[in-house]
């Protein structure tokens, strides 16, 4: 039997399978997220002849080698059970179970204030130079006291509170809003106290920092995704609800660790006969107990009929003893929360929501962006598409350019370019390799096409060969950002829910591009898809793109 690692220093349980006169035990700071239901979760086996003792400063717990269960021989739990009653999770001694946490937010304030004091630091340096004069002396002071203006408007516009954190779009909603406001309240106080300010200055100082936080703060994001799908810093979570309901959301967490949640356990209905491949604690009425017993830090309700408004009251109750979080799951699909509002009605919350943004001053903004955006990148890019050029026209025989109809908004045909990445038979060659297809979708992708040339080969892999749609961007016929463009024969046979694809303009990139692209199956890059048209924003598109430069370079998925 191999080593396995138990704690977050990575020290080894001593166990093997020789027979052994007393337990070998582990001695150490054995964390939380590796000793409840350890067996399960990881797998751990043993020989029939082998006990793993784990001692803590708290208590013991005992691996048993038949029943491949945690046991714990001491501490307040052991007691409980010793006393004839179930544990509870006052019997849990409590922790600071958000350690990490508090770091990642302290470091997220230290690398605001040194991501615009570097903002400052340029803006100073591009105004004024490398000499200071009395002239400039104040703004060298300013400059100091940037980072602290700038923190406390994230403060104000609630950048750092946890629920903002980690995932979605709101964390970078509420970054603009604080670099908006901070320009909006130093134009007004310069104004309203006659203060002569450096236009200069101001024009480069506060967006650049604000555009500087958003990138740091992705960086950030991205590293702590890293850490969660290496299985560090999870929430544990307990699933209440029946068992297809918490079969679909324990598969989905586990497939999308970037949410940061790890299901321990579950509670089903009274007299379920379903497996859930999870360990079972009770039913609805055991929620307090399956929390203490799994050491669990959030509880997370599906939706079923047996969880009225005052059973949720109760189990709310229950759980604020200990500080365990209650998440309440809403039957809404893919619905983002700044679609949603809570309303109350004579006491009860009622929960609005607004309808998609595919029309008016946002859809404006956005065709103004996609074309500024294209017409810029063309221009910095052209000797890059020069180059890709020759290099297709030196190759193979035949154009540089492929001409393609796809599908756009509303239904309508257009000619989508690309550069082209196959020689000139590749559609007669077609027919004897469909049958080596390897999407389940309608279009045909193979990961060693023989059709593809070398030098498309490697396009294809850094999506390159995409590049000349910058054109269909200027010409208004795709976005940026937004689902992929489809062939005809795709589009005749969506069922009615993906022709919802067709709301909006195809984009160059998108969230299925981000997600895995051609390593997706066609169902979820049809689910991502709609989940961009249903929840569309422009910082979306901001954070798609930045997500798109690290697809990219990995080139993963792309063949």
């Amino acid at each position: 039997m191999g080593d396995k690692h138990v704690n977050d220093r990575e020290e080894a349980v001593p166990a093997g399978p020789a027979p052994q006169a007393e337990p070998s035990r582990y001695r150490g700071s054995v964390n939380r997220y590796t000793l409840a239901n350890y067996a399960v979760s990881t797998g751990y086996t043993v020989s029939n002849e082998d006990t793993v003792v784990f001692e803590t400063d708290t208590d013991t717990i005992v691996l048993d080698a038949v029943t491949e269960r945690l046991e714990r021989t001491t501490g307040p739990l052991a007691r409980a059970k010793a006393a004839g009653r179930k544990p509870t999770a006052t019997d849990r001694p409590r922790r600071n179970r958000w350690e990490w946490d508090i770091q990642y937010t302290l470091r997220l304030m230290l690398l605001d204030a040194l991501v615009t004091l570097g903002a400052g630091a340029v803006a100073f340096f591009a105004r004024f130079g490398q000499n200071v004069t009395p002239f400039n002396r104040n703004y060298l002071m300013l400059t100091a006291l940037l980072p602290l203006a700038f923190v406390a408007s994230l403060g104000v516009t609630r950048a750092y509170e946890r629920r903002f954190l980690f995932v979605g779009t709101d964390e970078y909603q509420r970054v603009i809003r604080a670099g908006i406001g901070l320009t909006a309240t130093s134009a007004l106080v310069a104004y309203a106290f006659e203060i002569r300010l450096a236009r200069g200055y101001m024009v480069i100082a506060l967006p650049l920092a604000t555009f500087a936080c958003l990138a740091a703060r992705f960086v950030q994001r991205r590293r702590l995704h890293r850490r969660w799908g290496q299985g560090a810093c999870l929430k544990r979570v307990i699933v209440v609800g029946h068992e297809l309901a918490v079969l679909h959301i324990t598969r989905q967490l586990r497939r999308e660790r970037y949410h940061g949640l790890k299901v321990v356990g579950a509670c089903l209905p009274p007299g379920h006969d379903g497996e859930v491949k999870i360990p079972v604690y009770g039913s609805f009425d055991d929620v307090a107990d399956a929390v203490a017993a799994a050491n669990a830090h959030a509880v997370i309700v599906l939706s079923c009929p047996e969880l009225d408004g005052h059973a949720l009251r109760r189990m709310a109750w229950q759980l604020e003893r200990d500080d365990i979080d209650l998440i309440v799951a809403s039957s809404l699909v893919d619905v983002a929360g700044d679609r949603t509002t809570i309303r109350p009605v004579d006491g009860l919350p009622m929960l609005h929501v607004d309808h998609p943004r595919l029309t008016g001053g946002p859809r404006v903004v956005k065709e103004i962006f996609d074309r500024a955006g294209a017409i810029l990148l063309i221009a910095v890019l052209s000797p890059v598409l020069l180059a890709i050029a020759l290099l297709i026209k030196q190759g193979s025989p035949g154009p540089v350019l492929f001409r393609q109809v796809r599908v756009g908004r509303g239904g309508r045909d257009f000619v989508i370019y690309k550069f082209r990445t196959m020689y000139l038979d590749a559609e007669a060659r077609l027919a004897e390799l469909r049958h080596l297809n390897e999407y389940d979708g309608v279009l045909f992708k193979m990961r060693n096409d023989p059709r593809v040339t070398p030098i498309g080969r490697w396009l294809r892999r850094y999506s390159l060969d995409e590049l000349p749609q910058l054109f269909n961007v200027v010409l208004g016929s795709m976005s940026l950002v937004g689902p992929r463009p489809p062939l005809p024969e795709e589009v005749a046979a969506y069922p009615d829910d993906a022709r919802r694809r067709l709301a909006v303009k195809p984009g160059m990139t998108g969230l299925w591009q981000v997600s895995g692209r051609s390593d997706l199956p066609w169902e979820e890059a049809v689910r991502l898809d709609l989940r961009y048209v249903e929840n569309w924003s422009l910082s979306l598109d901001l954070v798609i793109m930045l997500r798109t430069m690290t697809a990219v370079s990995r080139g993963a998925g792309a063949y």
